[in-house]
């Protein structure tokens, strides 16, 4: 094992200008969403010259939307193709699914970013673009390390799936995608941007409306009438409560350095029509946090119940009770055991690489993890290259020696967790 790992470490080092340059191409080619082809194609490619069984297919909307897991804002995913990437093992091993989502969030007011958002500029050890932390340089340091292995004389026992997916940002349409394609493997990894941090476990999220009313009335006489916008404060400050008290009950290790496990954000406030008139409906909408350990479910029913709770707070509600609706975006939550064998290998080969012990932590957001493993009975843990006080700013950056690194680890782990043939 000493010499293998000198090699995959000469490897990675003699080959940083090559995966510099794959990163760079990956980021001059903008895949927000509907354009991913273009990058796709980029992927495409570079699996065929590795020698991979690659598959390249555009999700079908319609089968998706049969699903109860499906969220996207649209159902027709012409022109945007997933890719997936075999490196075939002799048998005998663990198999192990690389998921990456090639999809980025849209670049914003342009005039905040030094450069152009799609430059893949280089400066001081760092490559800027959108996209460049979340995730294209986790993407690449995937493909890196399937690489080095191959090209290092390295044949493994376990199958190896890379996948380079889309529709992440809104939801996990492509994971969800390649899930009912009957990709599955003994367990997954995804380098979503955590810092070099190991997170064995990923908050869920989804999206809620409540609408408050109120009673319409001049604004000369409001005192004849009930504003929705000051009831609506009523409820937001008992939402206020409920986040309190679900995150008291959470006293994990692994949110110790998290001021708020599973937040609740009100993202959305929108009331009244005319400003003489007292406002009769308020929309609030907003994002809830879910734990790793409870359902949706769990987490929905929760919150119904909590407002229910309002008629004790203000007599107005007895008879006006907010309605509740779930809407839009969602994220599954999902967990890996702390001992998990994945997670045992991922540590050990991290020690070894990086020379000391990793931070562990548990996500602060969603990400297709949950899929991968609820849906898809494929345990996933995340660990990435990307800076996560990077991911969806201007100026998104990453430091291109986390790129390698983090590669040479992932290729030490596919060793360790799909064993070498003839061993």
């Amino acid at each position: 094992m000493p010499d293998i790992k000198k090699r995959i470490h000469q490897w990675i080092k003699d080959h940083r200008e090559e995966g510099t340059d794959l990163l760079q191409r990956l980021v001059q080619a903008p895949s927000t969403q509907g354009n991913e082809a273009a990058a796709q194609d980029i992927v495409a490619q570079k699996l065929k010259e590795m020698g991979l069984q690659v598959d390249i297919w555009e999700p079908d909307g319609e089968e998706l939307k049969k699903h109860s897991y499906f969220y996207s804002p649209r159902s027709d995913f012409s022109n945007s193709p997933n890719v997936a990437g075999i490196m075939k093992g002799s048998g005998g091993g663990r198999s192990i699914i690389l998921n990456g989502h090639i999809d980025v969030v849209p670049d914003g007011d342009r005039e905040q970013w030094d450069d152009d958002p799609y430059s893949g500029a280089i400066r001081d050890g760092k490559m800027f673009g959108r996209g460049v932390t979340d995730m294209k340089g986790g993407n690449v340091s995937l493909i890196l390390a399937m690489q080095a292995l191959q090209e290092s004389g390295i044949h493994l026992k376990g199958d190896v799936i890379f996948q380079s997916v889309i529709e992440e940002e809104s939801g996990g349409a492509g994971t969800l995608a390649a899930i009912l394609k009957g990709y599955k493997a003994d367990a997954a990894l995804i380098p979503e941007p955590t810092n070099m941090r190991i997170f064995p476990k990923q908050q869920g999220s989804m999206w809620f409306r409540i609408l408050v009313k109120g009673r319409s009335a001049h604004g000369g006489t409001r005192y004849e009438g009930v504003s929705a916008i000051e009831k609506s404060m009523t409820v937001i400050n008992h939402i206020r409560a409920l986040e309190e008290k679900r995150n008291a009950r959470i006293s994990d290790p692994l949110y110790q350095n998290t001021p708020i496990p599973i937040p609740i954000n009100v993202g959305v406030i929108e009331g009244g029509n005319w400003p003489s008139s007292v406002p009769d409906l308020v929309k609030i909408e907003g994002r809830m946090g879910v734990a790793p350990e409870e359902t949706m479910e769990q987490a929905k029913n929760e919150m119904a119940e909590w407002l229910l709770q309002l008629k004790e707070v203000d007599e107005w509600f007895k008879e006006h009770a907010p309605v509740l609706e779930w809407f839009g975006a969602r994220w599954v939550p999902g967990a890996i055991d702390a001992e998990h064998e994945l997670m045992n290998t991922l540590v050990h080969q991290y020690r070894q690489v990086a020379g000391q012990d990793p931070v562990i932590e548990a996500s602060p957001w969603g990400t297709d993890g949950g899929l991968l493993t609820h849906v898809g009975e494929t345990p996933a843990i995340v660990f990435g290259p990307g800076a996560t006080e990077a991911a969806h700013y201007p100026n998104e950056y990453i430091l291109l020696d986390n790129v390698f690194t983090t590669a040479e680890i992932i290729a030490l782990t596919l060793i360790q967790w799909c064993g070498i043939e003839g061993e």
